[in-house]
Protein backbone atom coordinates (compact mmCIF):
# COMPACT_ATOMS: atom_id res chain seq x y z
CA UNK A 1 0.00 0.00 0.00
CA UNK A 2 1.32 3.72 -1.08
CA UNK A 3 2.55 5.28 1.79
CA UNK A 4 0.31 8.50 2.75
CA UNK A 5 1.85 11.80 1.51
CA UNK A 6 1.22 14.18 4.02
CA UNK A 7 2.89 17.25 1.82
CA UNK A 8 0.96 16.27 -1.11
CA UNK A 9 -2.38 16.32 1.14
CA UNK A 10 -1.26 20.00 2.69
CA UNK A 11 -0.69 21.74 -0.90
CA UNK A 12 -4.39 20.19 -1.98
CA UNK A 13 -5.75 22.27 1.11
CA UNK A 14 -3.68 25.58 0.40
CA UNK A 15 -1.92 25.00 4.03
CA UNK A 16 1.76 25.26 3.11
CA UNK A 17 3.07 29.22 2.85
CA UNK A 18 6.86 28.30 2.91
CA UNK A 19 9.49 25.34 2.84
CA UNK A 20 13.17 25.87 4.10
CA UNK A 21 13.87 22.74 2.21
CA UNK A 22 11.12 20.88 0.37
CA UNK A 23 12.80 18.05 -1.50
CA UNK A 24 14.82 17.43 1.97
CA UNK A 25 12.03 17.20 3.67
CA UNK A 26 10.00 14.96 0.71
CA UNK A 27 13.65 12.40 0.76
CA UNK A 28 13.43 12.07 4.45
CA UNK A 29 9.57 11.46 4.94
CA UNK A 30 10.10 8.71 2.18
CA UNK A 31 12.98 7.11 3.99
CA UNK A 32 11.91 7.45 7.93
CA UNK A 33 9.05 6.91 9.50
CA UNK A 34 10.09 8.56 12.61
CA UNK A 35 9.54 12.43 12.08
CA UNK A 36 9.09 14.63 15.23
CA UNK A 37 7.57 17.87 14.62
CA UNK A 38 7.01 21.01 16.85
CA UNK A 39 4.81 24.02 16.88
CA UNK A 40 4.34 26.32 19.91
CA UNK A 41 2.55 28.95 21.87
CA UNK A 42 3.23 31.39 24.36
CA UNK A 43 1.14 31.35 27.24
CA UNK A 44 -0.18 35.17 27.00
CA UNK A 45 -3.70 34.07 28.21
CA UNK A 46 -5.12 31.16 29.66
CA UNK A 47 -6.85 30.39 25.96
CA UNK A 48 -6.24 29.48 22.21
CA UNK A 49 -8.04 31.47 20.25
CA UNK A 50 -9.51 29.89 16.83
CA UNK A 51 -6.73 32.08 14.82
CA UNK A 52 -4.07 29.78 17.23
CA UNK A 53 -5.64 27.10 15.94
CA UNK A 54 -4.69 27.08 12.47
CA UNK A 55 -0.65 25.70 12.58
CA UNK A 56 -1.91 23.00 15.27
CA UNK A 57 -4.51 21.66 12.94
CA UNK A 58 -1.39 20.84 10.70
CA UNK A 59 0.31 19.19 13.27
CA UNK A 60 -2.91 16.75 13.78
CA UNK A 61 -2.46 15.83 10.74
CA UNK A 62 1.43 14.63 11.03
CA UNK A 63 -0.31 12.89 14.07
CA UNK A 64 -2.97 10.75 12.21
CA UNK A 65 -0.44 9.96 9.74
CA UNK A 66 1.45 8.17 12.11
CA UNK A 67 4.03 10.95 12.94
CA UNK A 68 5.48 12.35 16.50
CA UNK A 69 3.99 16.10 17.41
CA UNK A 70 5.45 17.84 20.10
CA UNK A 71 3.76 21.11 21.50
CA UNK A 72 6.42 23.98 23.52
CA UNK A 73 3.83 25.88 26.14
CA UNK A 74 6.53 28.42 26.09
CA UNK A 75 6.80 29.43 29.73
CA UNK A 76 10.20 31.08 28.75
CA UNK A 77 9.69 32.80 26.08
CA UNK A 78 5.88 34.19 26.86
CA UNK A 79 7.55 35.67 30.16
CA UNK A 80 9.64 37.59 27.32
CA UNK A 81 7.52 38.16 24.47
CA UNK A 82 7.73 37.55 21.03
CA UNK A 83 7.42 40.63 18.99
CA UNK A 84 5.96 38.96 15.65
CA UNK A 85 3.14 40.45 14.08
CA UNK A 86 2.93 43.30 16.26
CA UNK A 87 3.92 47.14 16.07
CA UNK A 88 4.17 47.69 19.76
CA UNK A 89 5.90 45.91 22.87
CA UNK A 90 4.29 43.26 24.59
CA UNK A 91 2.89 44.19 28.71
CA UNK A 92 5.44 41.53 30.71
CA UNK A 93 3.13 39.26 33.02
CA UNK A 94 3.61 38.12 36.25
CA UNK A 95 4.87 34.40 37.12
CA UNK A 96 2.02 34.13 38.70
CA UNK A 97 0.17 34.74 35.19
CA UNK A 98 2.07 33.42 33.01
CA UNK A 99 2.05 29.71 35.11
CA UNK A 100 -1.78 30.00 35.59
CA UNK A 101 -2.36 30.52 31.55
CA UNK A 102 0.85 27.58 31.28
CA UNK A 103 -1.82 24.68 32.74
CA UNK A 104 -4.62 25.83 30.78
CA UNK A 105 -3.34 25.81 27.44
CA UNK A 106 -1.49 22.47 28.31
CA UNK A 107 -4.93 21.24 29.06
CA UNK A 108 -6.57 22.32 26.13
CA UNK A 109 -3.79 20.47 24.21
CA UNK A 110 -4.07 17.35 25.70
CA UNK A 111 -7.75 17.57 25.04
CA UNK A 112 -7.19 18.61 21.44
CA UNK A 113 -4.54 15.91 20.94
CA UNK A 114 -5.30 13.35 23.36
CA UNK A 115 -2.87 11.18 24.97
CA UNK A 116 -1.15 8.35 22.27
CA UNK A 117 1.88 9.38 20.09
CA UNK A 118 1.99 12.78 21.76
CA UNK A 119 4.51 15.33 23.93
CA UNK A 120 4.00 18.20 25.49
CA UNK A 121 7.03 19.95 26.49
CA UNK A 122 7.91 23.36 28.41
CA UNK A 123 10.92 25.53 27.46
CA UNK A 124 11.11 27.53 30.88
CA UNK A 125 12.63 23.93 31.76
CA UNK A 126 15.80 24.38 29.82
CA UNK A 127 15.49 28.60 28.92
CA UNK A 128 14.72 29.27 32.68
CA UNK A 129 17.99 27.54 33.89
CA UNK A 130 20.37 29.38 31.48
CA UNK A 131 22.53 31.71 32.84
CA UNK A 132 23.59 34.52 31.23
CA UNK A 133 27.32 34.28 30.48
CA UNK A 134 25.67 30.38 29.02
CA UNK A 135 23.65 32.17 26.41
CA UNK A 136 26.13 34.71 25.20
CA UNK A 137 28.99 32.14 24.61
CA UNK A 138 26.74 29.38 23.82
CA UNK A 139 24.24 30.79 21.50
CA UNK A 140 24.52 34.60 21.38
CA UNK A 141 28.10 34.38 19.66
CA UNK A 142 26.67 32.29 16.53
CA UNK A 143 23.41 35.14 15.39
CA UNK A 144 24.92 37.58 13.58
CA UNK A 145 23.52 41.44 14.10
CA UNK A 146 23.11 42.11 11.08
CA UNK A 147 21.09 39.15 9.92
CA UNK A 148 18.69 39.35 12.86
CA UNK A 149 18.06 43.12 11.66
CA UNK A 150 17.51 41.79 8.70
CA UNK A 151 14.50 39.28 9.39
CA UNK A 152 11.13 41.03 8.91
CA UNK A 153 9.40 40.47 12.55
CA UNK A 154 12.94 43.17 13.58
CA UNK A 155 12.92 45.00 10.85
CA UNK A 156 9.52 46.02 11.12
CA UNK A 157 9.63 47.36 14.48
CA UNK A 158 12.79 49.22 13.59
CA UNK A 159 11.01 52.89 13.41
CA UNK A 160 9.01 52.49 16.34
CA UNK A 161 11.78 50.38 18.67
CA UNK A 162 12.28 47.44 19.77
CA UNK A 163 13.60 46.19 23.01
CA UNK A 164 16.80 44.48 23.66
CA UNK A 165 14.27 42.07 25.38
CA UNK A 166 11.81 41.51 22.29
CA UNK A 167 15.38 41.27 20.09
CA UNK A 168 17.02 38.42 21.38
CA UNK A 169 13.51 36.30 21.47
CA UNK A 170 14.47 34.91 17.76
CA UNK A 171 17.44 33.16 19.59
CA UNK A 172 15.72 31.79 22.41
CA UNK A 173 13.57 30.29 19.62
CA UNK A 174 16.02 29.15 18.12
CA UNK A 175 17.20 27.56 21.26
CA UNK A 176 14.47 25.66 21.37
CA UNK A 177 14.43 24.45 17.71
CA UNK A 178 18.20 23.46 18.47
CA UNK A 179 17.49 21.83 22.33
CA UNK A 180 14.11 19.95 20.85
CA UNK A 181 16.38 18.77 17.89
CA UNK A 182 19.29 17.22 19.82
CA UNK A 183 17.51 16.03 22.90
CA UNK A 184 14.04 14.98 21.51
CA UNK A 185 14.60 13.89 17.93
CA UNK A 186 12.47 16.58 16.86
CA UNK A 187 13.21 17.54 13.13
CA UNK A 188 10.52 19.92 11.46
CA UNK A 189 9.16 23.17 13.36
CA UNK A 190 6.05 24.53 11.72
CA UNK A 191 3.80 27.96 12.53
CA UNK A 192 2.53 30.65 11.34
CA UNK A 193 4.08 32.78 8.52
CA UNK A 194 5.12 35.45 10.79
CA UNK A 195 7.46 33.11 12.00
CA UNK A 196 9.70 32.44 9.29
CA UNK A 197 12.19 34.22 10.50
CA UNK A 198 12.19 32.67 13.66
CA UNK A 199 12.36 29.28 12.40
CA UNK A 200 15.06 29.82 10.15
CA UNK A 201 16.97 31.14 12.86
CA UNK A 202 16.77 27.59 15.03
CA UNK A 203 17.82 25.79 11.41
CA UNK A 204 21.14 27.67 11.73
CA UNK A 205 21.54 27.21 14.98
CA UNK A 206 21.18 23.56 14.50
CA UNK A 207 23.49 23.58 11.58
CA UNK A 208 26.51 25.26 13.25
CA UNK A 209 25.93 23.14 15.79
CA UNK A 210 25.70 19.93 14.88
CA UNK A 211 26.77 20.10 10.92
CA UNK A 212 24.46 20.75 7.52
CA UNK A 213 24.02 17.01 7.72
CA UNK A 214 21.74 17.45 10.55
CA UNK A 215 18.09 17.22 9.38
CA UNK A 216 16.11 20.28 10.14
CA UNK A 217 13.14 21.58 8.56
CA UNK A 218 10.93 24.30 8.77
CA UNK A 219 6.88 24.78 7.32
CA UNK A 220 4.97 27.73 7.50
CA UNK A 221 1.41 28.34 6.82
CA UNK A 222 -0.33 30.89 4.54
CA UNK A 223 -1.88 34.13 6.57
CA UNK A 224 -5.63 33.45 6.77
CA UNK A 225 -8.25 35.77 5.13
CA UNK A 226 -11.98 35.61 4.26
CA UNK A 227 -13.14 36.23 0.88
CA UNK A 228 -13.85 40.21 1.61
CA UNK A 229 -9.97 40.35 2.63
CA UNK A 230 -10.29 40.51 6.33
CA UNK A 231 -8.20 38.50 8.70
CA UNK A 232 -9.78 35.74 9.61
CA UNK A 233 -10.94 34.20 13.11
CA UNK A 234 -12.83 37.42 14.68
CA UNK A 235 -16.79 37.29 15.35
CA UNK A 236 -18.95 39.93 15.72
CA UNK A 237 -18.02 39.89 19.54
CA UNK A 238 -14.21 39.64 18.89
CA UNK A 239 -12.45 36.45 19.18
CA UNK A 240 -13.89 33.38 19.16
CA UNK A 241 -11.76 31.16 21.76
CA UNK A 242 -11.31 27.21 22.23
CA UNK A 243 -11.99 27.78 25.80
CA UNK A 244 -16.23 27.03 26.52
CA UNK A 245 -16.34 29.60 29.11
CA UNK A 246 -15.20 32.29 27.18
CA UNK A 247 -17.18 31.31 23.53
CA UNK A 248 -19.58 28.30 24.38
CA UNK A 249 -19.64 25.42 22.15
CA UNK A 250 -23.20 27.19 20.80
CA UNK A 251 -21.33 30.24 20.01
CA UNK A 252 -18.37 28.26 18.16
CA UNK A 253 -20.85 26.52 16.44
CA UNK A 254 -22.63 29.40 14.88
CA UNK A 255 -19.55 30.95 13.94
CA UNK A 256 -18.76 28.15 11.76
CA UNK A 257 -22.25 27.41 10.25
CA UNK A 258 -22.62 31.35 9.20
CA UNK A 259 -19.31 31.46 6.96
CA UNK A 260 -19.30 32.94 3.38
CA UNK A 261 -20.50 30.33 0.55
CA UNK A 262 -16.75 31.69 -0.87
CA UNK A 263 -15.18 30.45 2.27
CA UNK A 264 -16.51 27.48 3.52
CA UNK A 265 -15.01 25.23 1.06
CA UNK A 266 -10.95 26.50 2.55
CA UNK A 267 -12.09 26.24 5.53
CA UNK A 268 -13.65 22.71 5.09
CA UNK A 269 -10.04 21.60 3.91
CA UNK A 270 -7.73 23.58 6.64
CA UNK A 271 -10.81 22.55 9.69
CA UNK A 272 -11.55 19.01 9.03
CA UNK A 273 -10.02 16.12 8.86
CA UNK A 274 -12.39 15.08 6.01
CA UNK A 275 -11.30 13.08 2.60
CA UNK A 276 -10.42 14.93 -0.26
CA UNK A 277 -13.67 13.23 -1.94
CA UNK A 278 -15.95 14.30 0.48
CA UNK A 279 -15.04 18.14 0.58
CA UNK A 280 -15.33 18.06 -3.38
CA UNK A 281 -18.49 16.99 -2.88
CA UNK A 282 -19.65 19.47 -0.31
CA UNK A 283 -17.78 21.92 -3.06
CA UNK A 284 -20.27 20.59 -5.40
CA UNK A 285 -23.25 20.94 -3.08
CA UNK A 286 -22.26 24.95 -2.36
CA UNK A 287 -22.04 25.26 -6.18
CA UNK A 288 -25.93 23.66 -7.18
CA UNK A 289 -27.52 23.78 -3.78
CA UNK A 290 -26.03 26.59 -1.73
CA UNK A 291 -29.30 27.77 0.00
CA UNK A 292 -29.08 23.90 2.34
CA UNK A 293 -25.82 25.36 3.53
CA UNK A 294 -24.75 21.85 3.83
CA UNK A 295 -21.10 22.66 3.27
CA UNK A 296 -21.22 25.11 6.61
CA UNK A 297 -23.70 22.73 8.60
CA UNK A 298 -20.73 19.78 7.98
CA UNK A 299 -17.97 22.59 8.80
CA UNK A 300 -20.06 23.56 11.97
CA UNK A 301 -20.01 20.01 13.29
CA UNK A 302 -16.59 18.62 12.15
CA UNK A 303 -15.16 21.77 14.00
CA UNK A 304 -17.64 21.91 17.31
CA UNK A 305 -16.79 18.09 17.68
CA UNK A 306 -13.09 18.47 17.60
CA UNK A 307 -12.91 21.17 19.55
CA UNK A 308 -15.60 20.91 22.00
CA UNK A 309 -16.31 16.69 21.72
CA UNK A 310 -19.99 15.18 20.78
CA UNK A 311 -21.40 16.73 23.89
CA UNK A 312 -20.65 20.04 23.14
CA UNK A 313 -21.41 19.63 19.71
CA UNK A 314 -25.12 17.84 20.61
CA UNK A 315 -25.69 20.81 22.73
CA UNK A 316 -24.69 23.29 19.94
CA UNK A 317 -27.42 21.95 17.28
CA UNK A 318 -29.98 21.35 20.07
CA UNK A 319 -29.59 25.20 20.99
CA UNK A 320 -29.50 25.74 17.21
CA UNK A 321 -32.62 23.86 16.58
CA UNK A 322 -34.65 24.94 19.14
CA UNK A 323 -34.39 28.35 18.27
CA UNK A 324 -34.80 28.05 14.74
CA UNK A 325 -38.16 25.67 15.09
CA UNK A 326 -39.24 28.09 18.31
CA UNK A 327 -39.48 25.36 20.61
CA UNK A 328 -36.95 26.84 23.79
CA UNK A 329 -39.05 25.41 26.38
CA UNK A 330 -36.76 22.83 27.41
CA UNK A 331 -33.79 24.54 27.25
CA UNK A 332 -32.18 24.69 30.64
CA UNK A 333 -30.95 28.49 32.31
CA UNK A 334 -27.36 28.23 31.47
CA UNK A 335 -28.58 27.04 27.30
CA UNK A 336 -30.47 30.15 27.12
CA UNK A 337 -27.80 32.62 28.23
CA UNK A 338 -25.69 30.72 25.31
CA UNK A 339 -28.35 31.40 22.67
CA UNK A 340 -29.55 34.94 23.38
CA UNK A 341 -26.43 36.41 24.58
CA UNK A 342 -26.18 38.62 21.95
CA UNK A 343 -29.64 39.22 21.19
CA UNK A 344 -31.92 42.12 22.20
CA UNK A 345 -32.25 42.33 25.91
CA UNK A 346 -34.38 43.87 28.42
CA UNK A 347 -35.61 43.76 32.17
CA UNK A 348 -38.67 43.24 34.46
CA UNK A 349 -39.79 43.19 37.92
CA UNK A 350 -40.97 39.78 38.93
CA UNK A 351 -44.68 40.11 39.15
CA UNK A 352 -47.27 38.95 36.69
CA UNK A 353 -48.26 41.67 34.25
CA UNK A 354 -50.50 42.14 31.02
CA UNK A 355 -49.03 41.20 28.12
CA UNK A 356 -49.83 44.06 26.58
CA UNK A 357 -48.44 46.30 29.01
CA UNK A 358 -44.81 44.14 29.04
CA UNK A 359 -44.38 44.24 25.58
CA UNK A 360 -44.42 48.33 26.01
CA UNK A 361 -42.56 48.45 29.59
CA UNK A 362 -39.84 46.53 27.96
CA UNK A 363 -39.99 48.35 24.42
CA UNK A 364 -40.30 45.17 22.62
CA UNK A 365 -43.32 47.07 21.18
CA UNK A 366 -43.07 51.16 20.55
CA UNK A 367 -47.02 51.29 21.58
CA UNK A 368 -49.66 49.64 22.83
CA UNK A 369 -51.34 49.88 20.02
CA UNK A 370 -48.83 47.63 17.97
CA UNK A 371 -48.46 45.68 20.52
CA UNK A 372 -52.33 44.58 20.74
CA UNK A 373 -52.37 44.32 17.03
CA UNK A 374 -48.88 41.82 16.62
CA UNK A 375 -50.38 39.77 19.45
CA UNK A 376 -53.54 39.29 17.58
CA UNK A 377 -51.95 38.76 14.45
CA UNK A 378 -49.89 35.54 16.15
CA UNK A 379 -46.54 37.31 15.87
CA UNK A 380 -45.80 37.13 19.63
CA UNK A 381 -44.31 34.16 21.49
CA UNK A 382 -43.50 34.24 25.18
CA UNK A 383 -41.39 31.18 26.35
CA UNK A 384 -41.79 29.72 22.80
CA UNK A 385 -45.94 29.73 23.19
CA UNK A 386 -47.60 31.88 20.55
CA UNK A 387 -50.04 33.99 22.72
CA UNK A 388 -53.28 35.91 20.48
CA UNK A 389 -54.98 36.86 23.69
CA UNK A 390 -54.94 40.39 24.47
CA UNK A 391 -55.76 39.78 28.55
CA UNK A 392 -52.41 36.98 28.34
CA UNK A 393 -50.52 37.95 31.43
CA UNK A 394 -47.33 37.27 31.90
CA UNK A 395 -45.54 35.30 35.05
CA UNK A 396 -42.22 35.40 35.17
CA UNK A 397 -41.99 32.76 37.85
CA UNK A 398 -43.45 30.71 35.26
CA UNK A 399 -40.12 29.72 33.28
CA UNK A 400 -36.21 29.26 33.26
CA UNK A 401 -36.33 29.45 37.16
CA UNK A 402 -37.76 32.49 37.38
CA UNK A 403 -34.65 34.33 35.65
CA UNK A 404 -35.60 34.78 32.25
CA UNK A 405 -38.95 36.00 30.05
CA UNK A 406 -38.27 34.94 26.16
CA UNK A 407 -40.16 36.78 23.58
CA UNK A 408 -40.03 36.17 20.38
CA UNK A 409 -41.90 38.38 17.66
CA UNK A 410 -42.18 36.90 14.01
CA UNK A 411 -40.09 34.05 13.02
CA UNK A 412 -36.78 35.14 14.67
CA UNK A 413 -36.64 38.25 16.60
CA UNK A 414 -36.27 37.29 19.85
CA UNK A 415 -35.46 39.76 23.11
CA UNK A 416 -34.18 37.79 26.18
CA UNK A 417 -36.20 40.02 29.41
CA UNK A 418 -34.20 39.61 32.72
CA UNK A 419 -36.21 39.40 35.67
CA UNK A 420 -34.91 41.76 38.25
Amino acid sequence: MAKFDILEDLKWRGAINQQTDEEGLKKYLAEHDDLALYCGTDPTGDSLHIGHLIPFMILKRFQLAGYHPVIIIGGGTGSIGDPSGRKTERVLQSDEQVHHNEVALTNQMKKLFGTENFQIVNNRDWLGKMILLEFLRDYGKLFQINNMLAKDVVASRLENGISFTEFTYQILQGIDFYILNRDYGVQMQIGGSDQWGNITSGIDLIHRLEGNDRPAFGLTIPLMLKADGTKFGKSAGGAVWLDPEKTSPYEFYQFWINQDDRDVVKYLKYFTFLSHEEIEALAEKVKTEPWKREAQKTLAAEVTKFVHGEAGLKEAQMITDALFSGNVKDLSVKQIEQALKNAPSAESTNEKQNLVEFLVDTKIESSKRQAREDIQNGAIYVNGDKIQDLEFEVDPSASFEGKYVIIRKGKRKYTLVTIK
